[in-house]
């Protein structure tokens, strides 16, 4: 099977605390990207809950943020 390379861009942080766990269950990070790939291409799904938090939507940040951290629009 053909190979091809997939670039993934992330914090810094993310990478080094991801690439430690993948160690740590023996595998690389790449081996366990395309689990992901796998399983999302054979459930046709995420395998795990995405929702958005109705704290962080448009609507309610604004409300939420003190006005002195507000962005100034002209």
């Amino acid at each position: 099977m053909a190979q091809t390379t997939v670039s993934v861009r992330m914090d810094e942080s993310l990478k080094r605390d991801f690439d430690k766990i993948c160690n740590e269950l023996g595998m690389t990070m790449s081996t366990a990207i395309t689990m992901l790939a796998k399983k999302m291409t054979r459930e046709q799904r995420l395998p795990f809950d995405a929702a958005v938090d109705p704290f962080f939507t448009p609507v309610a940040l604004p409300a939420a943020t003190p006005p002195r951290l507000r962005r100034q629009t002209v």
